[in-house]
Protein backbone atom coordinates (compact mmCIF):
# COMPACT_ATOMS: atom_id res chain seq x y z
CA UNK A 1 0.00 0.00 0.00
CA UNK A 2 1.45 3.36 -1.00
CA UNK A 3 0.59 6.81 0.22
CA UNK A 4 0.53 9.77 -2.08
CA UNK A 5 3.21 12.32 -1.25
CA UNK A 6 1.79 15.69 -0.28
CA UNK A 7 2.36 18.51 -2.73
CA UNK A 8 4.93 20.89 -1.18
CA UNK A 9 3.83 24.44 -0.39
CA UNK A 10 4.52 27.14 -2.97
CA UNK A 11 8.27 27.75 -2.99
CA UNK A 12 7.81 31.50 -3.28
CA UNK A 13 6.32 31.58 0.22
CA UNK A 14 9.22 29.60 1.64
CA UNK A 15 11.75 31.83 -0.13
CA UNK A 16 10.20 35.09 1.06
CA UNK A 17 9.99 33.83 4.63
CA UNK A 18 13.59 32.59 4.64
CA UNK A 19 15.51 35.12 2.59
CA UNK A 20 13.73 38.46 2.40
CA UNK A 21 13.33 41.18 5.01
CA UNK A 22 12.27 44.09 2.84
CA UNK A 23 11.58 46.51 5.69
CA UNK A 24 15.15 46.13 6.92
CA UNK A 25 16.50 46.56 3.38
CA UNK A 26 14.44 49.70 2.82
CA UNK A 27 15.44 51.12 6.20
CA UNK A 28 19.14 50.58 5.46
CA UNK A 29 18.86 52.13 2.01
CA UNK A 30 16.92 55.10 3.32
CA UNK A 31 19.39 55.65 6.18
CA UNK A 32 22.44 55.60 3.90
CA UNK A 33 20.68 57.81 1.35
CA UNK A 34 19.78 60.41 3.98
CA UNK A 35 23.34 60.33 5.29
CA UNK A 36 24.69 61.35 1.89
CA UNK A 37 21.99 63.61 0.49
CA UNK A 38 20.34 65.08 3.61
CA UNK A 39 16.87 64.33 2.28
CA UNK A 40 14.57 61.35 2.06
CA UNK A 41 14.43 59.26 -1.13
CA UNK A 42 11.08 59.15 -2.90
CA UNK A 43 11.62 56.87 -5.89
CA UNK A 44 12.94 53.30 -5.78
CA UNK A 45 13.98 50.78 -8.40
CA UNK A 46 14.18 47.07 -7.51
CA UNK A 47 16.31 45.16 -10.03
CA UNK A 48 15.95 41.36 -10.27
CA UNK A 49 12.78 42.04 -8.29
CA UNK A 50 11.23 38.57 -8.51
CA UNK A 51 7.93 38.85 -6.63
CA UNK A 52 8.46 42.63 -6.20
CA UNK A 53 7.94 42.47 -2.46
CA UNK A 54 10.37 45.34 -1.77
CA UNK A 55 8.83 47.61 -4.42
CA UNK A 56 5.34 46.88 -3.10
CA UNK A 57 6.38 47.67 0.44
CA UNK A 58 7.94 50.96 -0.66
CA UNK A 59 4.71 52.33 -2.15
CA UNK A 60 2.81 51.25 0.98
CA UNK A 61 5.05 53.39 3.18
CA UNK A 62 4.06 56.81 1.84
CA UNK A 63 1.79 58.49 -0.68
CA UNK A 64 4.90 60.27 -1.92
CA UNK A 65 6.66 57.01 -2.86
CA UNK A 66 6.90 55.54 -6.35
CA UNK A 67 8.62 52.28 -7.30
CA UNK A 68 9.73 50.31 -10.35
CA UNK A 69 10.51 46.60 -10.37
CA UNK A 70 12.40 44.78 -13.13
CA UNK A 71 12.62 41.03 -13.65
CA UNK A 72 12.89 38.85 -16.75
CA UNK A 73 10.64 36.02 -15.47
CA UNK A 74 6.97 36.76 -16.07
CA UNK A 75 5.55 33.87 -13.97
CA UNK A 76 7.40 35.15 -10.89
CA UNK A 77 6.16 38.69 -11.53
CA UNK A 78 2.64 37.30 -11.93
CA UNK A 79 2.92 35.58 -8.54
CA UNK A 80 4.04 38.88 -7.01
CA UNK A 81 1.09 40.69 -8.57
CA UNK A 82 -1.29 38.10 -7.10
CA UNK A 83 0.12 38.05 -3.57
CA UNK A 84 2.20 41.19 -2.97
CA UNK A 85 0.43 43.76 -5.11
CA UNK A 86 -3.23 42.78 -5.34
CA UNK A 87 -3.72 43.70 -1.67
CA UNK A 88 -2.54 47.26 -2.28
CA UNK A 89 -5.03 50.07 -2.78
CA UNK A 90 -5.71 51.32 -6.30
CA UNK A 91 -3.83 54.50 -5.45
CA UNK A 92 -0.79 52.52 -4.27
CA UNK A 93 -0.85 50.29 -7.35
CA UNK A 94 -0.84 53.41 -9.53
CA UNK A 95 2.58 54.26 -8.09
CA UNK A 96 4.09 50.80 -8.70
CA UNK A 97 5.40 49.89 -12.15
CA UNK A 98 6.60 46.39 -13.09
CA UNK A 99 8.70 45.64 -16.14
CA UNK A 100 9.27 42.15 -17.50
CA UNK A 101 12.64 42.59 -19.13
CA UNK A 102 16.41 42.51 -18.99
CA UNK A 103 18.02 44.83 -16.42
CA UNK A 104 20.72 45.50 -19.04
CA UNK A 105 18.14 47.03 -21.36
CA UNK A 106 15.06 48.08 -19.37
CA UNK A 107 14.31 51.79 -19.18
CA UNK A 108 12.86 53.61 -16.17
CA UNK A 109 12.55 57.27 -15.24
CA UNK A 110 15.35 58.69 -13.10
CA UNK A 111 15.11 57.40 -9.54
CA UNK A 112 16.66 58.15 -6.16
CA UNK A 113 17.43 54.70 -4.80
CA UNK A 114 18.22 51.46 -6.68
CA UNK A 115 18.48 47.99 -5.16
CA UNK A 116 20.08 44.77 -6.46
CA UNK A 117 19.76 42.37 -3.54
CA UNK A 118 20.28 38.69 -2.73
CA UNK A 119 23.50 38.61 -4.77
CA UNK A 120 21.44 38.63 -7.98
CA UNK A 121 24.01 40.59 -10.03
CA UNK A 122 26.41 37.63 -9.65
CA UNK A 123 24.59 36.13 -12.63
CA UNK A 124 26.90 38.39 -14.68
CA UNK A 125 30.16 36.43 -14.83
CA UNK A 126 32.17 38.68 -17.16
CA UNK A 127 33.63 41.93 -15.89
CA UNK A 128 32.57 43.95 -18.92
CA UNK A 129 28.98 42.73 -18.61
CA UNK A 130 28.85 43.59 -14.92
CA UNK A 131 30.31 47.03 -15.67
CA UNK A 132 27.64 47.53 -18.34
CA UNK A 133 24.97 46.71 -15.77
CA UNK A 134 26.45 49.12 -13.24
CA UNK A 135 26.55 51.82 -15.93
CA UNK A 136 22.88 51.21 -16.66
CA UNK A 137 22.06 51.64 -12.98
CA UNK A 138 24.22 54.77 -12.77
CA UNK A 139 22.41 56.28 -15.74
CA UNK A 140 19.03 55.52 -14.13
CA UNK A 141 19.84 57.52 -10.98
CA UNK A 142 19.07 61.14 -10.24
CA UNK A 143 22.04 63.40 -9.54
CA UNK A 144 21.37 62.70 -5.88
CA UNK A 145 21.18 58.94 -6.28
CA UNK A 146 22.27 55.80 -4.46
CA UNK A 147 22.71 52.16 -5.49
CA UNK A 148 22.48 49.46 -2.78
CA UNK A 149 23.78 45.92 -3.34
CA UNK A 150 24.61 43.02 -1.07
CA UNK A 151 27.24 40.28 -1.34
CA UNK A 152 28.56 37.52 0.86
CA UNK A 153 32.25 36.83 1.36
CA UNK A 154 35.00 35.80 3.73
CA UNK A 155 37.15 32.70 3.89
CA UNK A 156 34.19 30.31 4.20
CA UNK A 157 32.65 31.61 0.98
CA UNK A 158 35.48 30.35 -1.24
CA UNK A 159 34.89 26.64 -0.77
CA UNK A 160 32.17 24.06 -1.26
CA UNK A 161 30.23 23.93 2.01
CA UNK A 162 26.86 23.91 3.75
CA UNK A 163 25.85 26.70 6.09
CA UNK A 164 24.29 25.88 9.43
CA UNK A 165 20.62 24.99 9.19
CA UNK A 166 18.36 27.93 10.07
CA UNK A 167 14.91 27.47 11.55
CA UNK A 168 12.35 29.76 9.96
CA UNK A 169 9.15 30.75 11.79
CA UNK A 170 5.98 29.26 10.38
CA UNK A 171 3.19 31.25 8.75
CA UNK A 172 -0.24 30.94 7.15
CA UNK A 173 -0.75 31.68 3.45
CA UNK A 174 -3.68 33.82 2.24
CA UNK A 175 -5.41 30.59 1.18
CA UNK A 176 -5.25 29.39 4.79
CA UNK A 177 -2.45 26.84 4.40
CA UNK A 178 -0.58 26.64 7.70
CA UNK A 179 3.18 26.11 7.44
CA UNK A 180 4.89 25.07 10.67
CA UNK A 181 8.39 26.23 11.60
CA UNK A 182 10.67 24.83 8.91
CA UNK A 183 14.37 24.48 8.10
CA UNK A 184 16.36 26.44 5.51
CA UNK A 185 19.77 25.32 4.26
CA UNK A 186 22.13 27.24 1.97
CA UNK A 187 24.57 24.97 0.13
CA UNK A 188 27.53 26.17 -1.90
CA UNK A 189 27.77 22.94 -3.87
CA UNK A 190 30.59 23.89 -6.25
CA UNK A 191 33.31 26.50 -6.15
CA UNK A 192 36.08 27.15 -8.67
CA UNK A 193 38.97 29.06 -7.06
CA UNK A 194 40.37 30.04 -10.46
CA UNK A 195 37.24 31.65 -11.93
CA UNK A 196 35.25 32.22 -8.70
CA UNK A 197 32.31 30.51 -10.40
CA UNK A 198 29.99 28.81 -7.95
CA UNK A 199 26.81 26.75 -7.96
CA UNK A 200 24.56 27.18 -4.92
CA UNK A 201 21.32 25.56 -3.80
CA UNK A 202 18.58 26.37 -1.33
CA UNK A 203 17.02 23.35 0.39
CA UNK A 204 13.99 23.30 2.70
CA UNK A 205 12.74 20.78 5.23
CA UNK A 206 9.08 21.41 5.98
CA UNK A 207 7.15 19.41 8.62
CA UNK A 208 4.47 17.37 6.93
CA UNK A 209 6.08 17.75 3.51
CA UNK A 210 9.59 16.42 4.03
CA UNK A 211 12.77 17.70 2.43
CA UNK A 212 12.63 19.85 -0.69
CA UNK A 213 16.06 19.51 -2.26
CA UNK A 214 17.36 22.12 -4.70
CA UNK A 215 14.27 24.27 -4.36
CA UNK A 216 16.35 27.04 -5.93
CA UNK A 217 19.68 26.78 -7.77
CA UNK A 218 22.07 29.61 -8.67
CA UNK A 219 24.95 29.54 -11.14
CA UNK A 220 27.06 32.59 -10.32
CA UNK A 221 30.43 34.21 -10.19
CA UNK A 222 31.16 35.25 -6.61
CA UNK A 223 32.60 38.74 -7.01
CA UNK A 224 34.95 40.07 -4.35
CA UNK A 225 34.58 43.42 -2.60
CA UNK A 226 37.70 44.94 -4.23
CA UNK A 227 36.43 43.92 -7.68
CA UNK A 228 32.97 45.34 -7.07
CA UNK A 229 34.30 48.66 -5.78
CA UNK A 230 36.67 49.01 -8.76
CA UNK A 231 33.95 48.23 -11.31
CA UNK A 232 31.46 50.60 -9.68
CA UNK A 233 33.96 53.44 -9.93
CA UNK A 234 34.76 52.49 -13.54
CA UNK A 235 31.02 52.66 -14.28
CA UNK A 236 30.85 56.27 -13.10
CA UNK A 237 29.94 56.15 -9.43
CA UNK A 238 31.76 58.75 -7.34
CA UNK A 239 32.11 56.53 -4.30
CA UNK A 240 31.75 52.84 -3.40
CA UNK A 241 31.31 52.22 0.33
CA UNK A 242 31.22 48.91 2.15
CA UNK A 243 28.94 48.25 5.11
CA UNK A 244 29.77 45.06 6.99
CA UNK A 245 27.07 42.94 8.62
Amino acid sequence: MSTKKKTPPDLHWLYEASVQNVDTDLDIGKRIYTKHWKRKPLTVREDFCGTAKLAAQWVKRSKLHTAWGIDFHQPTLDWGVKYNISNLSEEQISRLHLICGDVLKAETPKIDLAFALNFSFCVFKQREVLRTYFKRVYESLNDEGLFVMDIYGGTESVTAKNDDVREIPGFTTPEGLKISDFEYLWEQAEYNPITHETVCHIHFKVPGYGTINKAFTYDWRLWTLPELREILLEAGFSKAEVYLH
